[in-house]
């Protein structure tokens, strides 16, 4: 808890940290332990005061930023824990890479994206200003291939390259829905083997999102010349877009206005793309580094409850901003044209994870109307103090350069403070939960890079389990098969009325959530819509429409079981049976197989 010692680091942490994140010797032998990968990155971003002439000292916030990361109070996107103080040097998560309408520029832009995939960051691309299949090339007389054509360079290229084995090659593609290959693109993912290192999103405007509503049709334009092409309807470019995420999960929406209604440097161009989980809208050559605070670990216990510890957390989102943009000096960038943007506009993105675990200690369901008070309290006070921080190293260090293309005023250190994070590996590390997502199931298996599946049990649902004498290995069985336990009678209904994962939190929920935390935060927040399997194309389309109405800047679902190579997988249905694969149900709290009898429990 706060203020506790250094943190006991779980096994499965353990497992990640060897795989991924340990320096290792020639043969790929760890030659560092835990706390010395902390103590690692500690001393390489504190070295950036040595630069100012203030009064942070190197030693002393050297010793702060370890004892967070040792805590598990805070950790840094996963570039800065593998390679601060390293030869690579690169820490940095996201970009964002211009894609011209050239040869030269289509394949400078696959050139950039390997060397950035090489040193472990992700990228975005927005793929509208490319000609249509079928257009005219002038140089050569010859035809266009069109966008999704040229995404398979970029994904072909990401696959060779693999980050160097240490993080999966991601990317995100956007197309825009007024181009004329936007239905090309809305399916590109069908056959659920292309494009696989893609992320997919269509770049939706308010008066296509208004016309699909009214059931008007719009206009499709070249990019080539802006002259319009087409008149489709766009309330079925809508219903395409929904079957191919009922689909496979793609393409999700991100919405372009209102991302640009935020653009906190409108002076220096659009913003078309986000980083491959849309929680940081970039310009091009833009570039983020992202940490989050381990919200579980930011509340006191008073009185037998818990509740947040402001003072502590207020504590960590200082350190954290303070951390963030030390960052931005230490970083080494690959490109030049990145490390111009990077340090004129001086992006961070501080975010949370732990949110759910935080919710059940407190006795709160995640979705309720006291989730999301809770919520917005939590994420604008931190954004109240991210603000000032900024605010403060702004009068101590200088704005960042490019503040009079911008919408602040001085001081100001930073073009934007806050984005939240899917923190997928690090809250592994951290024994959280993601983000803030809800629980995906109280018993999990995470597949990660490699290889390896990880099993997760809820640690706080065991501890109450065996105070409260209901915990036996029948019990664990059960959990490992299923997704939910609001049928399980054995546990009692306070527990079940809190311990709630995805797929007892409705859609409207997931997506009040979201926009809740994106309220107060600057850049964008990343949160997957979790669906069950039975849900249907119109469903989508309610959430896609609600998250546009309640200011979110994009959108993703996913459809459990729509796509075969899931990250996290709890039991289908209730899981299969071992003897015939038939799906099992639950009978008075046992797991049953209609089929041949088979039971658990």
């Amino acid at each position: 808890m706060a203020g506790s010692a250094f943190a006991e680091l779980s096994e499965n942490a353990m497992v990640v940290l060897e795989r991924r994140y340990l320096l290792r010797d020639a043969t790929g032998r760890p030659i560092e332990r835990p706390d010395e990968l902390f103590r690692r990155v500690a001393r390489c971003v504190a070295a950036a005061n040595s630069l100012y002439d203030d009064d942070r000292n190197v030693e002393q916030e050297e010793e702060e930023f370890f004892l967070a990361m040792g805590r598990l109070e805070f950790l840094p996107n996963s570039p800065t824990l593998m390679n601060a103080g390293t030869d690579m040097q690169q820490l940095a998560a996201c970009f964002v890479l211009p894609v011209e309408d050239s040869i030269e520029g289509i394949y400078d832009a696959v050139k950039w994206a390997a060397i950035i995939h090489q040193t472990g960051g992700g990228t975005g691309f927005s793929f509208s200003r490319l000609r249509p299949a079928g257009d005219l090339v002038r140089s050569t007389m010859g035809i266009a291939s069109g966008p999704v054509s040229f995404m398979r360079v970029f994904d072909a290229a990401t696959e060779a390259i693999k980050q160097g084995g240490k993080r999966r090659g991601a990317s995100m593609g956007i197309l825009r829905v007024d181009h004329p290959d936007i239905n090309v693109f809305i399916h590109a993912k069908d056959d659920l083997r292309s494009l696989t290192n893609f992320n997919l999103s269509v770049g939706a405007t308010d008066e296509f999102i208004e016309r699909a509503s009214k059931g008007e049709d719009y206009d499709l334009v070249n990019p080539r010349n802006m002259t319009k092409v087409e008149r489709r309807s766009a309330a079925q470019v809508l219903e395409d877009a929904c079957r191919g995420a009922w689909l496979t999960g793609d393409p999700g929406v991100v919405f372009l206005d209102q991302i640009n209604r935020a653009n906190p440097t409108p002076g220096m161009g659009e913003i078309e793309s986000t980083n491959p989980c849309g929680e940081v809208p970039l310009l091009p050559f833009e570039a983020c580094n992202l940490g989050s605070v381990n919200l579980d670990r930011m509340l006191m216990e008073r009185g037998g409850a818990f509740e947040v510890d402001w003072a502590r957390l207020g504590a960590v989102v200082d350190m954290g901003v303070r951390f963030l943009d030390n960052v931005i000096d230490v970083s080494r960038y690959p490109l030049p044209q990145i490390e111009k943007m990077a340090r004129g506009n001086r992006k961070i993105g501080l975010g949370v994870m732990g949110f759910a675990d935080a919710l059940v200690r407190m006795g709160v369901r995640y979705g309720s109307f006291e989730s999301l008070r809770i919520a917005r309290g939590l994420i604008s006070y931190i954004r109240r103090r991210a603000d000032e921080t900024s605010r403060r190293i702004g009068e101590e260090r200088g704005d960042f350069p490019n503040i009079e293309l911008s919408v602040h005023k001085s001081p100001r250190r930073n073009a934007t403070v806050l984005s939240i994070a899917p923190t997928g590996t690090i809250s592994m590390i951290a024994s959280c939960s993601s983000g803030i997502e809800p629980l995906y199931a109280l018993s999990y298996v995470k597949h990660v890079m490699d290889g390896a599946h990880l099993r997760e049990i809820h640690p706080y649902f065991l501890e109450l389990a065996r105070k409260r004498g209901f915990d036996d290995e029948r019990l664990q069985d059960i959990l490992a098969a299923s997704r939910s336990i609001k049928d399980l009678s054995s546990v009692p209904q306070d527990m079940r009325d809190v311990f709630v994962t995805a797929f007892d939190v409705t859609p409207e929920e997931h997506v009040r959530m979201q926009a809740v935390f994106q309220e107060n935060v600057d850049n964008a927040v990343s949160k997957t819509i979790n669906l069950p399997p039975d849900s249907t194309w119109e469903d989508i389309r309610s959430v896609y429409l609600l998250a546009h109405h309640l200011g979110c800047k994009g959108i993703t679902v996913f459809r459990e079981g729509s796509r075969p190579a899931q990250v996290l997988t709890a039991g289908t249905t209730y899981g299969s049976c071992p003897d015939c694969g038939s799906s099992l149900r639950l009978e008075e709290d046992a797991l049953v197989c209609p089929a041949c009898g088979y039971a658990i429990g």
